[in-house]
């Protein structure tokens, strides 16, 4: 059963909007299904046979869970709910569960050598919750390929390349990490709210960017977790790979970052609103391939809520276009897990203008939304702009606006759309027609209708499903 969304706010998101209640709602509901999907991975772990989970990492998950219970206790709504909600974390979560999935049966030796490893991670996990809260404590954690990596603090480089286990110690802010096959130990302080540091060239800090506004939490640039990219799925659009930053490409991230906050709320309040209400940590991609100065790469995860992924942005402006492009995407999400907006199977046969390739329902849905959210983005941009900055906006807003356009009439003829669904769809096409209220001069228009026209042409030339083109 699907809890009910109030009609003020499926207004609001229909519209690409979403005030702070709103926002609000879908974070509150992201954040117990969070909790629920963890408390989902002790329990099938707990009755996995023992070829799959062996009592001892039964027994360990046990240990990290009521190591955690006992860090929000001592800092109660703190510690360990944050690192819990960590969007990361729910990537390892979903990982988890698949390789615990009893429909699969028992798992290949190598899976379960990853399986156990998956798991472990856990430990590191509730040690920093536990760190964070101020519990003393001493546990066994495990390295995975030569690095341990303890999320929002940093990465120690182990002796060794393989998985090999690590005794921390903590006490008062400061963790020590003890190896047999290294003769001294390596200690790292807590520094307060993020990260820690260490004089040992074998830590690596884990890195954030200021807070987004004065007054904000630092912003995470994570370039050390291993559940931070996606492994590729044949039948997804491909991202380009993980990357790691070194200072001059950190600088790039920082001379962005420092003016998106303007950018976005250039583009209307509710857009910086609700990049501080979602966005919880941003993972750096590299470069697509042959792409030159102005390329990017980005996108989001489902089981990963409030995680951006991107390349290094170019501008704030063009960042800030990014974040509008991509919280959309959270917010559509996270809104079709609370209620059912339509019931259309995963065939891909709808034309979507930003695609070459045919696109199922729920595929166009996504693509239309967070294309009108950059309509309205632009378009704002736009009227408020010096003309240099304005031709720039209204050339995006026309061309957002025409693909957008484009999409409406089978999002809205759908007679797969549920109720809930319908009222979306309505709204995302009474903003649509708002904006055409102010249209771009006049050969902006005539370029991105050409624009759409051709997209159109060279969709209906491709050759069908299983042939190759001629």
């Amino acid at each position: 059963m699907f809890p009910a969304v109030p009609g003020p706010a499926l207004a609001e998101l229909g519209r690409t909007e979403g005030g702070a209640d709103t926002l609000a709602l879908l974070v509150r509901d992201q954040d117990i299904r969070r909790l629920l999907l963890l408390r989902a991975v002790l329990d099938v772990a707990e009755a996995a046979e023992a070829t799959v989970c062996p009592p001892a990492a039964k027994s360990r998950l046990r240990e990290d869970w009521a190591l955690l219970t006992e860090a929000d206790r001592a800092a109660p709504g703190s510690s360990a709910r944050t690192r819990l909600r960590y969007p990361l974390t729910g990537a390892w979560a979903r990982r988890c569960l698949a390789g615990l999935d009893p429909r699969t049966g028992t798992p290949a030796p190598r899976r379960r050598r990853e399986l156990a490893l998956d798991l472990a991670y856990f430990s590191a996990v509730a040690a920093v919750a536990a760190a964070r809260a101020g519990i003393p404590f001493t546990v066994e954690l495990t390295a995975r390929d030569g690095t341990l990596v303890l999320p929002s603090l940093g990465a120690l480089r182990t002796a060794g390349r393989e998985a090999g286990r690590v005794r921390v110690t903590h006490d008062a802010g400061r963790m020590t990490f003890h190896q047999d096959h290294r003769e001294t130990d390596v200690t790292v302080c807590l520094e307060h709210g993020f990260g820690a540091w260490s004089g040992s060239p074998a830590w690596t800090p884990a890195y954030a960017l200021p807070g987004l506004v004065p007054g904000a939490a630092p912003m995470p640039l994570d370039d050390l977790d291993p559940y931070r990219v996606p492994p590729r799925e044949p039948d997804q659009y491909p991202l380009s790979g993980p990357a790691g930053p070194d200072d001059a490409e950190r600088k790039r991230w920082l001379q962005s970052w420092s003016g998106t906050a303007a950018a976005l709320r250039s583009g209307g309040e509710g857009r910086l609103t609700e990049a501080l209400a979602l966005l919880r940590c941003l993972v750096p991609l590299e470069m697509p391939p042959g792409s030159d100065d102005r390329g990017s790469c980005s996108g989001t995860r489902r089981e990963a809520f409030g995680a951006l992924l991107s390349s290094a942005p170019v501008t704030p402006v063009a960042f800030a276009a990014t974040l509008v492009h991509e919280l959309q995407h959270t917010k559509l999400a996270a809104l079709s897990e609370m209620t059912e907006l339509h019931r259309a199977g995963p065939a891909a046969r709808y034309f979507a203008p930003w695609r070459p390739d045919p696109r199922p329902y729920d595929g166009l849905l996504q693509g239309a939304y967070s294309h009108l959210a950059l309509a309205d983005f632009f378009q704002r941009l736009a009227r408020t702009a010096d003309p240099a900055r304005a031709e720039d906006a209204w050339a995006q807003y026309a061309r957002y606006h025409a693909q957008v356009g484009a999409a409406l009439p089978a999002l809205v003829a759908s007679p797969d759309l549920t109720v809930v669904g319908r009222r979306f769809v309505e709204e995302m096409a009474a903003t649509h027609e708002r904006l055409a209220a102010h249209p771009a001069p006049r050969g902006h228009r005539a370029r991105a209708q050409a624009y759409v026209r051709a997209a159109r042409a060279l969709w209906t030339q491709r050759p069908p499903r299983g042939e190759s083109p001629k």
